[in-house]
């Protein structure tokens, strides 16, 4: 591997084979692009669309200028009952889980360079469905207790998937066939539970498991909210690290990177993401496997787009769940069917694209 400087100031780095990276001036360039920020924007625009709408249509529609307005705390007293106690904490989980499993997804889809391994394909989100429909059978509702159980479930989940593909460094591939045995590992234990549960906890259980908005109440927004506090200014200071993993560990060490800090490091806070996201609103499938991709194709930016991806993530869940109950008269599906749905076509496609390409490690 050779490195030079090229006349705008970027390092170009030569592999074995001849192959040549250009990386860019500076790790976090790519966020400054002006087509990034104008995808940023839009992206924003139809969140916020999305979550009005979240907030506006129901058994009762409401027009958009009153939910506005009783967001803003005017309106009758109805209308505030309806937004603020029955739709808001609904459409805020629906928010930040989309937020966190795109972030998620594309955290782990820079990290093995392989558009296959989200959280939901490799198996982090099955550690953390199992522990916190533990937790669920046991009484620990939805609170603190359940949100740890599941974190635990997620950070281990990723450390055994990590152990098992590593030889001599870790590939996309490696890590993918891995994930898929810890993920199937997973669903095993979890029908065990639910087998052992008694009627009306494996009914709940099931429920939550499909992925779902339902019944979402301020206790299920608060632990996320803080979660979500604490990760993404972790997620922003590693941002950099993420940046350089993305080219390979041999490029990554020309940077200067703690390769093996920086993984693991990013491989804690994906899981935390996703472990949070999870406890709060079951494992909602395909999110963070197709809104990486998304934002990725929209951007067109050589980094990873961790911003557009966790809007996308946001618009997919709320446009899911909104679609869920409003595409079919007198049913209400839930927001993970509607995602899976649509995106098992998305996974055939990734999965057709990689082996042609010969991409993901």
């Amino acid at each position: 591997m050779h490195v030079t400087e090229t006349t705008h100031g970027a390092a170009a780095v030569r592999r074995a084979g001849g192959a040549v990276v250009r990386l860019p001036r500076t790790r976090a360039s790519w966020i400054l692009r002006p087509r990034s920020l104008l995808v940023s924007v839009l992206l924003a625009a139809a969140v916020t669309v999305a979550f009005l709408a979240e907030l506006a249509f129901g058994e009762m529609d409401l027009p958009f200028p009153e939910v506005a307005r009783s967001l803003a705390g005017g309106g009758d007293s109805a209308t505030a009952l309806v937004v603020h106690s029955l739709r808001l904490p609904r459409a805020l989980v629906g928010l930040l889980c989309g937020a966190a499993f795109g972030l998620a997804g594309a955290i782990f889809q820079t990290l093995t360079r392989n558009p296959l391994a989200s959280p939901d394909i490799i198996g982090v989100s099955a550690g953390a469905s199992t522990a916190a429909t533990a937790g669920m059978l046991i009484g620990l509702g939805s609170g603190l207790g359940l949100q740890t159980l599941a974190l635990i479930g997620g950070l281990g989940a990723s450390a055994l998937i990590y152990v098992l593909a590593w030889k001599s460094g870790t590939t996309g591939y490696r890590i993918v066939l891995v994930g898929i045995g810890i993920a199937a590992l997973g669903a095993s234990a979890t029908s065990y539970l639910l087998l052992k549960a008694g009627i009306y906890q494996a009914q709940q259980a099931f429920m939550w498991l499909t992925g779902s908005l339902n019944a979402r109440d301020w206790e299920h927004v608060g632990p996320l909210a803080v979660a979500l506090a604490v990760l993404l200014p972790c997620v922003v200071l590693l941002a950099p690290w993420l940046g350089g993993l993305q080219f390979g560990d041999e490029i990554a060490k020309v940077q200067g990177l703690p390769v093996q800090t920086a993984r693991i490091a990013l491989l804690a806070v994906g899981a935390g993401l996703v472990s949070f996201a999870t406890a709060a609103a079951g494992p909602i499938a395909f999110v963070a496997l197709i809104a990486p991709q998304i934002a990725l194709r929209l951007v067109r930016a050589p980094g990873p787009a961790l911003l557009p991806s966790a809007l996308v993530g946001s618009l997919v869940v709320l446009a899911g769940d909104l679609a869920g109950r409003r595409l079919l008269s007198g049913i209400e599906l839930p927001v993970g069917v509607v995602t899976g749905v649509f995106g098992a076509p998305c996974l055939l496609w990734l999965l057709g694209r990689s082996n042609r390409t010969g991409s993901g490690g």
